[in-house]
């Protein structure tokens, strides 16, 4: 790994505010909400982008209470030049549960949905694993430090918004290629890169932002491959990230992934956030159609 650095790289805190914008959605009908795409953008629209203004969507609707599940599936890649309406359906408003659905389209065609489950916080039986030992956020670089050299190979990666502070606490693929190492996880700080506002469900909204950006790494670090340096083609193809208990997500937070499967062209991602005093804040699993096309010999 490169040398740490300790203050944040300078003109990153816009990135944060464009994710602000993103999130700040549009009623432009009874449940119906409508939601932009950053100036930065890939070829299709970033899943973590769909779920995360799904999120503010579904909690516009649902009052107080906090979401605490939520099971997104990507139906077609959505158009990055244009805006995308999200309608939300509600099937239950209890004493202390609610449901939504969430359909985002363009066009009148269906590009994602997701249940959303909401229910306020309660005691009960208590446990959880315990976080990984690893090292602290402000002895590793930042991610963008470890594009040195790779710039032309990670492109993609490079020219995205980083609205997230990100900071591997192994080496990132593209270095493991390198060293001929394989890693059947991955771990990662993570938090927004400034302070976020007050309200609860931007901080749930940023998490599940973040947590579409590192999830699928251990599927192809498992290999020894990376992103970039192979013939990879990926794509998300469900979501589902369960929150555990509040928290803040401009406070550091752990993403510790590892592949338990991959089969028939999907591979299969768990991931765990953990607050830096070992709380298990929330839950991911992602299963990703990842296809690996050798070169040839």
């Amino acid at each position: 790994m490169s040398a740490p650095v300790d203050a944040p790289e300078t003109g990153r805190r816009g990135d944060l505010d464009i994710l602000l914008e993103l999130l700040d959605l549009e009623e432009v009908a009874e449940d119906v909400f409508l939601g932009h795409h950053p100036e930065k953008v890939a070829s299709r629209t970033f899943g973590g982008q769909l779920v995360s203004q799904a999120v503010m969507a579904a909690g516009r609707t649902a009052g107080s209470r906090p979401i605490h599940a939520l099971n997104a599936h990507f139906v077609r890649g959505g158009d990055v030049k244009k805006p995308i309406e999200f309608h939300v359906e509600r099937h239950r408003d209890g004493r202390a549960f609610a449901n939504r659905t969430v359909t985002a389209t363009q066009d009148g065609q269906e590009l994602f949905v997701m249940l959303a489950s909401f229910q306020e916080w309660g005691k009960g039986l208590e446990h959880a694993h315990e976080r990984p030992e690893v090292p602290d956020p402000e002895t590793l670089p930042r991610v963008q430090e470890s594009f040195a050299g790779f710039e032309d190979k990670l492109e993609m990666f490079v020219n995205a918004p980083h609205p997230i502070d990100m900071r591997y606490t192994n080496d990132p693929a593209w270095i493991l290629k390198g060293t001929g190492e394989k890693l059947n996880h991955n771990r990662v700080w993570m938090r927004a890169d400034g302070t976020l506002p007050d309200d609860p469900l931007i901080h749930v909204a940023a998490l599940s932002y973040s947590s579409d950006t590192t999830v699928l790494d251990s599927i192809i670090t498992t290999h020894g491959l990376s992103w970039g340096l192979d013939r990879i083609v990926a794509a998300t193809v469900n979501h589902s990230i369960w929150f555990h208990r509040p928290f803040r997500f401009d406070e550091w937070a752990l993403y510790a992934t590892e592949s338990p499967v991959a089969a028939g062209s999907r591979g299969l991602a768990t991931g765990r956030f953990y607050s830096r005093s070992g709380d298990l804040l929330a839950t991911t699993v992602q299963e990703g159609v990842i296809r690996h096309f050798p070169a040839r010999r």
